[in-house]
């Protein structure tokens, strides 16, 4: 059920993608090596994209299942919408969705970036031996910076052993972080959303004339008459 799910964001999200991105992007390079690269970067893109659907629908199908559970507890086929079910989706959330954050997205970005290192023979092998050496020295200097603050925020050793502590800690964190500024960010661009829906919508719809005097316009429409015979 799980790979079925993932499939059907996976396929979904690649339609998204290749629906808004530019035409130039992933298609039209020339070099079979660029192209690869390209084509390579925007899976790793749609893994992502489809990662954070799955985490967005993850709270709206645990509700659903749940009332469809308590409307029919003897039907057997719909049995398989336990707790179990949504309890490992979540799992795998949380585990794609740090994977994608910590190493998909960044590798992605330097995968397109890098062209392989001086005196190397080029080709996709030498791209992704430059962009693992990147991504690791990103990573020692994120670490780095890591401890250095929390040597500088407090002089414990306990609290230096729990940075090795690193799935069960500061992953849910650095994800309880994200989710935040996801919502800080929502909470700020939607009114400028719903704003800018509504002028648009104004824009397109035509405005009712219900409230409109006819005898006025009717008037109107006489004077402007006799103003241009008298011009002719």
């Amino acid at each position: 059920i799980c790979t079925l799910v993932f499939a059907s964001l996976y396929i979904l999200c690649h339609f998204i993608i290749t629906h808004f991105k530019k035409h130039a992007d992933f298609t039209a390079v020339h070099d079979d090596e660029d192209a690869a690269v390209n084509r390579i970067a925007l899976g790793l893109c749609t893994f992502t994209l489809a990662v954070a659907l799955g985490a967005v629908l993850l709270l709206p199908f645990s509700i659903i299942s749940n009332e469809v559970l308590l409307s029919f507890p003897q039907n057997y086929y719909i049995q398989w919408l336990n707790g179990s079910l949504v309890h490992g989706l979540w799992n795998l959330v949380f585990l794609f969705s740090n994977l994608s954050l910590v190493f998909l997205m960044p590798f992605a970005y330097f995968f397109i970036e890098s062209e392989g290192f001086a005196g190397s023979k080029k080709g996709i092998m030498a791209r992704v031996y430059e962009t693992s050496v990147v991504l690791l020295l990103l990573t020692l200097l994120v670490l780095g910076m890591v401890w250095v603050a929390s040597a500088i925020v407090s002089n414990d050793a306990a609290r230096r052993q729990s940075l090795y502590d690193l799935w069960e800690y500061y992953l849910p964190y650095l994800y309880s972080c994200i989710s935040l500024f996801g919502v800080l960010l929502l909470l700020l661009c939607t009114p400028f959303g719903l704003s800018t829906m509504f002028t648009v919508t104004g824009k397109l719809l035509v405005k009712p004339r219900l409230l409109e005097d006819l005898d006025e316009q009717l008037s109107c429409t006489r004077l402007e008459e006799a103003a241009v015979s008298r011009r002719i």
